[in-house]
């Protein structure tokens, strides 16, 4: 006997969504040129989940199938307003037009829409992401006064935009490497740091507290600490407000976060995977500094132990060569080229190879992330839900996790995991065996 679902209380998605990009660059630039061109009828938002894919419900048999978009109550696209914060570009057409993402003719037939977009003035640490020069930078030395400040644009962009609603997706830049350390510790250690200037509390940290303290739902597209901080996930709870994290899974770990489970269900054994990128934008620009490659490289190694389980299967994937390489091209510009080559072995130990060569565009791949964070992250906070959001962990390279256990690497575990959380808000039984459809 099937028992009855309950549905979740969902608060409707009445008014304007406000979508805050610190960061306004290849990714939030692109991000939004594709969401007006989709709600003009010029392109579909290809790669969204949240608008172009199915959900099944139910057997087989009963035949029920919707889209996404008409099952849950998501804030419609026609809702969206933009914003955020930058350093550099002076509008969101000027930022899509130096990062070279998209071509002439999809730009100009949106142009005014995106020469509106005005980021505001950023909170920008050299020291962070040393290969960036910020020109537009608030003057504002004191961290503190630089938390108020970020509060007051949140506040003042609600008002003058007439939101009913805001989200937060950090779109910037890879910061330098770093542990947490005591500041990190409680919200009281974080804030007495944020007053006393202290150097290991990074920008994104502090757009991360500004977000929280104006309960706005913050979600991380870097590998840089922010909302995986004790601090953080405590302000969340406190006011209760979602937060997910990290890093958009794009390029050559989509690729390992399909193959490895292809591998593992197989069981072939696994001797090495060595990955190369190339990338010319200003995160290829960013990541040359061996500080921040540091960072995006902890959050690429970090997939392949999780979904193979070494500790399980020694025999298999005891002694793996992992090794990540990013070099800055700028030839190549966005066109990211991702590069492995995987020495696998089977039967008796027979060495085998697979080689990849994924030419893919990493702000295309990046873009519809943005958007589904954007508008799952509102649906949980409309959902009631706060703290960390493991359920997102699809679209995040080192997702972060609810509990005590690592969270889930496998891209279609993370699927699976993400639909059945909608069918249960939503009162349906969750499908533990075929996604298909």
């Amino acid at each position: 006997m099937i028992a009855c679902m309950t549905a979740r209380e969902i608060a409707p998605a009445t008014g304007r969504l406000g979508v805050l990009t610190p960061g306004m660059g290849a990714v939030a630039s692109t991000f939004i040129a594709g969401v007006i061109a989709a709600r003009q009828g010029l392109k579909p938002p290809i790669g969204s989940i949240s608008q172009m894919a199915h959900i099944r419900l139910g057997t087989r048999d009963e035949n029920r199938n919707p889209m996404i978009r008409e099952f849950v109550p998501l804030a419609e696209l026609d809702d969206l307003v933009f914003g955020g914060w930058d350093p550099i570009s002076s509008n969101a057409l000027e930022a899509a037009r130096t990062s070279g993402v998209l071509e002439n003719d999809d730009l100009n037939a949106i142009s005014s829409e995106l020469e509106a977009i005005v980021p505001m003035e950023a909170v920008f640490d050299q020291r962070w992401v040393s290969k960036l020069d910020g020109v537009r930078v608030k003057p504002i030395a004191n961290k503190w006064e630089q938390a108020l400040a970020l509060i007051d644009d949140i506040a003042r962009f609600k008002r003058d935009n007439e939101c009913d609603r805001l989200v937060m997706v950090w779109c910037g830049s890879t910061e330098a490497y770093h542990e947490p350390s005591a500041v990190h510790a409680s919200v009281a250690t974080f804030e007495q740091g944020l007053k006393d200037d202290d150097p290991n509390i990074s920008p994104s940290q502090i757009y991360a507290y500004a977000a929280l303290q104006s309960d706005v739902p913050f979600a991380n597209g870097a590998p840089n600490l922010s909302v995986d901080l004790d601090c953080m996930i405590e302000l969340a709870k406190a006011r209760r407000v979602p937060i997910a994290g990290k890093d958009f899974k794009t390029g050559q770990t989509m690729m390992k976060t399909l193959l490895a489970p292809g591998l593992k269900a197989r069981m072939l054994g696994l001797r090495g995977w060595y990955s190369t990128n190339i990338l010319g934008n200003r995160d290829g620009e960013v990541l040359d500094d061996p500080e921040n490659f540091k960072s995006k490289e902890v959050s690429k190694l970090g997939v392949l132990d999780t979904i193979l389980q070494p500790e399980t299967y020694p025999d298999l994937y005891g002694e793996i060569d992992h090794v990540v390489r990013i070099n800055y091209y700028p030839p190549r510009g966005d066109n990211k080229e991702g590069w492995d080559n995987i020495d696998i072995f089977g039967w008796l130990g027979y060495p085998m190879q697979i080689k990849v060569d994924f030419l893919c565009r990493d702000s295309i791949l990046a873009a519809p992330i943005v958007l589904d964070l954007a508008l799952f992250m509102d649906l949980a906070a409309r959902a009631g839900e706060s703290g960390v959001q493991e359920w997102l962990s699809f679209y995040l390279k080192a997702p972060q996790a609810a509990g005590e256990q690592a969270a889930e690497h496998d891209l279609f575990i993370q699927q699976t995991k993400l639909k059945n959380t909608l069918r249960e808000w939503m009162g349906e039984q969750p499908v533990t065996h075929s996604e298909a459809g």
